[in-house]
């Protein structure tokens, strides 16, 4: 019972942490130490430490929760515990800390972060006499909520492995390369250090990029969002029109369907650390780039069905047509649509139309929906459907992309 009252304690000391507004000018957030907060015992740890939070759960549209940002003192530390519905990137931009992934304790040194998987325990240790620039960024399961258990262990003096037995990154510009068109500009280098395959959640990337002096880096957000936090340099970003100055330590977001374009206006290289969180990693909308090939085909068939043939008509679409196409080789689906009431069709303005039914088919290609077509079980399903309806009449399409989320 005393664990489960720390725990709430620590979240609330979290959240009441996180409420000071960062200054803000446009799209940019400038992390000021300043506004930090302290706090003691965090999720049980030792010592102490201070931060605030720069970006929260309300600003983007994805599953993005928040990035803190923060400085750990000396011989202090974030204690041991695992979250079940969001996962982290624990960051320290100088120093040397001691993380712990499920028990397992490395130094780490800077700059350089560790994923925090869901579902896995996780601390960081700042054994040293310096303070430690930390930062956390964080990705939920579902959009707005965070939870926490802890395990009441500091991991101070915890027996440390000469090599990490957990999967960690660093910024290294050595390994970075350049014109990817993934951050297209002139001499930009990138170099994705983390990929989806590493998170549970909608997480789809770690990126370091590296925009050198006089140069920009452009990103079309697809299917995703961006937060980019900039390590070293000043210049500015313009989203939708909208251009606003950066220097080091601040702190951006890109929405989705933006175009982003970051501008070293500076006489140093501009370094950026790139979190990107997709829409639903399931559907690979983060990975799909257009022009795409056909998916698949759709035909669509409209109906004028009498109304006393419409409940006939209606039972026919379950008993006879989709039990007849299931069977048939590269079926996907099919709907059957009735049309809206005449009311309810002039509120929204809908072109007038006879046809009041209309049935979708689709098929991995044509060539299969024609096997349909010359089946025996297209036989009794298609004059049954005709022998209901005074007219009707059908188109095809090759089908681009699909976004069907019925149960």
């Amino acid at each position: 019972m005393k664990q489960f009252i720390l725990m709430l304690l620590v979240i609330v000391s979290v959240s009441a942490i996180a409420q000071p507004p960062a200054a803000q000018t446009g799209r940019v957030i400038q992390n000021d130490p300043s506004k930090y907060r302290p706090a003691t015992a965090v999720h049980a740890g030792a010592g102490k430490m201070a931060y605030a939070q720069l970006i929260g759960r309300t600003e983007l549209s994805t599953n993005f929760l928040w990035l803190h940002s923060g400085v750990i003192e000396p011989k202090s530390g974030i204690g041991q515990h695992f979250h079940h519905n969001h996962e982290e990137l624990f960051v320290i931009l100088t120093g040397e800390a001691e993380f712990t992934i499920n028990g397992r304790t490395a130094k780490i040194k800077a700059p350089a972060f560790v994923p925090c998987k869901m579902g896995s325990s996780h601390a960081i240790y700042n054994a040293s006499d310096e303070p430690i620039r930390w930062m956390n960024f964080a990705v939920s399961l579902t959009k707005g909520r965070s939870d926490a258990f802890d395990l009441g262990d500091t991991r101070a003096g915890a027996t440390l492995d000469p090599i990490p037995q957990f999967v960690s990154g660093r910024m290294e510009k050595e390994k970075a390369r350049p014109n990817n068109p993934a951050y297209a500009g002139t001499g930009v280098l990138y170099r994705r250090v983390l990929g989806p395959e590493v998170f549970s959640t909608n997480w789809d990337h770690v990126d370091h990029v590296v925009i050198p002096a006089g140069s920009t880096a452009t990103r079309t957000l697809e299917g995703m969002e961006e937060v980019y936090y900039v390590v070293k340099g000043s210049g500015s970003v313009t989203i939708n029109d909208n251009k606003s100055a950066f220097k080091s330590d601040g702190a951006i977001y890109g929405l989705l369907g933006e175009k982003v374009v970051l501008a070293n206006e500076g006489t140093e290289d501009v370094e950026l650390l790139v979190i990107g969180v997709g829409v639903d990693k399931k559907k690979g909308f983060t990975q799909q780039r257009y022009p795409l090939a056909p998916k698949a085909m759709a035909l669509q068939m409209d109906f004028v069905v009498t109304k006393e043939n419409a409940e006939a008509f209606e039972k026919l679409y379950y008993s006879i047509y989709v039990p007849a196409m299931t069977v048939q080789q590269g079926y996907l689906g099919s709907k059957l649509l009735r049309i809206y009431p005449e009311n309810t069709a002039k509120q929204i303005q809908a072109e007038p139309t006879v046809h009041n039914y209309q049935i979708q088919i689709s098929f991995d290609t044509e060539a299969n929906r024609m096997k349909w077509v010359q089946s025996k079980q297209h036989q009794i399903a298609w004059p049954a459907a005709t022998a209901l309806a005074k007219e009707y009449k059908w188109r095809g399409y090759d089908v681009l992309g699909d976004d069907d989320q019925f149960k």
